[in-house]
């Protein structure tokens, strides 16, 4: 009788198993990855009325941009639109400010959390893809294991129309079929001049470094780090992936202060280029080799600067298509290089005992990451996988030799790739990969660099990893694209299932954009108005306006240098939909020699006003060459009656016009 019960009971255990195996979670679109992206994508979903769960494989949301990126990559702020505005300005409302670009770690991911909960969205954490099923070219079932403890008792099945994949690595998008690349393409692929292997000068070490560990006896074997292979000639293609690292918060205030210690596997002989390239270059400071941004309440943002610094080269080229336990490997190793090369900086009697104490003042932040012992959830996945869609955007749509017409975002960002490999040339060492190539306006991210080809997953889209060359997305790969990136998304898998039997292929990327700029916070809010200096059916110059392209808001902006001799004039003319309430703001690009004041004229349909912006009001932080200034707040009449005019009246120096800006006060 005992064992009868026994065996009954063994059965109802495997019954409740099973079933809860089987159970599958049924939505309109499933998220994969709670990065940035992952986290806009789902709020916008769920807005438009839409069943959504987000996946996250960790315990954080915000990727990246709660990981310690907050010293925002912009390029230029005329990209950053819809819910990633949002996002900025948020954090402007928390520093005091219309917008803020430079933020800590625990304020951005305390947003992130806060449009999940608006939204009311469900989120399963410690999620991570286990398989996927599909029915000809379409996404039926995913199944997920518990992250930490993986048995595939506890996997659980989520069932969805559309899905978006907003990790970093791509997960979803490999394991459902999709074609797509790791590693650097050959120039001569898509006809470009900057992919594949590149030689050049910047973070690079100076002549004369030795490489062999007794110098100049090549039999001693090699430093660490360095690749005994021949350097391939410029443009050749291969598999190697730009070099990762952790963007490091630290503080210098000893109330927030954790010291930093002797991490986990630490070997100074990892650091032994670090003291040959200060040999050549001695100390001047602790923040040599470093870029150390400073952050609010005494923290940093600090990434990699020169030719030996965080980037761990070379250890990461397998990281993408990686199984987990590899992957936790290459995280671990990267984790322990990074916090070891802090430890050295500040311990190591090899290093100058002045640079010691300096970087002994900081540490780990006491209030930053405090449940993953204050460093942080995020390893850089700066590049991974990249689907190769329906278009591959390229070299020559970021420079502005194509142009697509389908375009959903945008970027206007340095063509960008660190180093990915470490060899001997000419007898020294010689870092091989990075690339900052530059000076361009912003440029349209195409709606089909987003899909995968239509034969391949027709319920799938890609704003992450997306289609592109390895340098494209040096351009394309900044926090504030993906998520306008995601956004689009979003809006097309709503279309998707609402018109077009949920193939995110047939879905028009024009009606994706109109839905964007009509309901840019997909709350059906009333957007604000911008009105750029180029927008001629709204704007009227008198006199002559030479015409600059850098620095500007958007693809350039106008500026006068004539001090006031004879009076020039920029008229602003919006179409207000509604009486309301406006704060306006003008942008103003940091240019030298600016006049220290400039004369602005505010008609609100009744009554002129004047207002003066000086020099001094005009502060501009981070990696942005302007900024918006408020000139006040004016209830503005429905129609085209009013107008904002920037004059050269009483210039001692350039004026400038740039974009100008009408956000609403209050819903009417």
């Amino acid at each position: 009788m005992k064992n009868r019960i026994i065996l009954l009971l063994s059965v109802i255990l495997t019954t409740m198993i099973s079933c809860r195996t089987q159970s599958v979670k049924e939505v309109d679109i499933c998220i994969y990855g709670g990065t940035s992206a992952g986290v806009i994508a789902a709020y916008t979903a769920q807005q438009s009325g839409k069943s959504v769960l987000l996946i996250e494989p960790g315990r954080h949301l915000g990727g990246m941009s709660s990981g310690g990126l907050g010293f925002t990559d912009i390029g230029n702020k005329y990209v950053v639109q819809g819910l990633a505005l949002d996002f900025y300005r948020r954090l402007g409302t928390h520093y005091g400010k219309l917008e803020q670009w430079i933020f800590e770690p625990s304020v951005a991911e305390t947003i992130f959390k806060d449009y999940i909960k608006r939204a009311g969205i469900e989120v399963w954490y410690e999620n991570r893809l286990s398989d996927v099923e599909k029915q000809r070219n379409s996404i039926t079932t995913i199944t997920l294991e518990d992250s930490k403890h993986p048995n595939h008792t506890t996997n659980r099945k989520v069932r969805a129309k559309v899905f978006i994949d907003c990790s970093y690595e791509g997960d979803l998008m490999a394991k459902s079929g999709v074609s797509y690349i790791v590693g650097r393409e050959a120039n001569s692929q898509y006809g470009e001049t900057y992919n594949g292997v590149e030689l050049m000068d910047r973070h690079q070490f100076p002549d004369g470094i030795d490489p062999y560990k007794i110098k100049g006896d090549s039999t001693s074997g090699l430093i660490y780090g360095i690749n005994p292979a021949p350097v391939n000639s410029n443009g050749t293609g291969d598999k190697k992936v730009q070099a990762y690292n952790f963007r490091i918060t630290l503080t210098n205030r000893p109330e927030n202060r954790i010291p930093i210690t002797k991490p986990d596997n630490y070997n100074p002989s990892r650091y032994e280029l670090l003291l040959r390239l200060k040999e050549l270059h001695p100390w001047n400071k602790h923040t040599d080799v470093f870029i150390w941004s400073d952050m609010p309440n005494g923290k940093t943002d600090i990434n990699n600067f020169g030719g030996f610094s965080t980037d761990v080269i070379g250890e990461n080229w397998n990281y993408p298509d990686a199984d987990y336990e590899e992957r936790a490997r290459i995280w671990k190793f990267h984790e322990d290089y990074t916090k070891g090369l802090l430890y050295f900086v500040g311990h190591d009697e090899r290093i100058p005992e002045s640079i010691r104490n300096q970087m002994l003042e900081w540490g780990y932040p006491k209030d930053e990451y405090t449940d993953n012992e204050h460093w942080t959830h995020q390893l850089y996945v700066r590049e991974a996988r990249r689907m190769i869609g329906e278009l591959v955007m390229t070299q020559h749509h970021c420079q502005g030799r194509e142009t697509v017409t389908d375009g959903i975002g945008w970027a206007a960002y340095t063509m960008d790739s660190h180093n990915c490999d470490r060899h001997i040339v000419n007898g020294m060492v010689k870092n091989e990969g990075n690339v900052e190539i530059g000076g361009f306006s912003p440029y349209p991210i195409s709606y089909r660099a987003i899909t995968p080809k239509q034969n391949e997953v027709q319920n799938l889209l890609v704003p992450v990893c997306l289609s592109t060359s390895h340098i494209a997305y040096g351009s394309i790969r900044m926090e504030p694209v993906f998520m306008v990136l995601a956004q689009s998304a979003a809006i097309a898998a709503g279309q998707a299932i609402d018109k077009y039997d949920n193939c995110v292929q047939k879905v028009d990327a024009k009606a994706i954009l109109k839905e964007f700029r009509e309901n840019p916070l997909a709350d059906k809010s009333q957007p604000e108005i911008l009105i750029d200096n180029h927008d001629t059916s709204h704007v009227q110059r008198t006199g002559e306006w030479k015409t600059e392209i850098w620095k500007a808001y958007g693809p350039d902006f106008f500026s006068d240098d004539s001090k006031g001799k004879n009076l020039k004039t920029i008229q602003y003319t919006p179409v207000i939909p509604v009486d309301n309430l406006y704060e306006i703001y003008a942008y103003f690009p940091k240019v030298q020699n600016a006049t220290t004041q400039t004369h602005i004229d505010i008609y609100d349909g009744n009554e002129l006003h004047k207002k003066i912006i000086r020099s001094s009001d005009i502060v501009v932080e981070g990696q942005t060459s302007g900024e918006w200034v408020s000139i006040g707040q004016y209830k503005l009449t429905k129609g085209m009656d009013n107008y904002v005019r920037i004059s050269n009246e009483e210039a001692d120096g350039i004026v400038v016009a740039d974009a100008v800006l009408f956000i609403p006060a209050t819903d009417n």
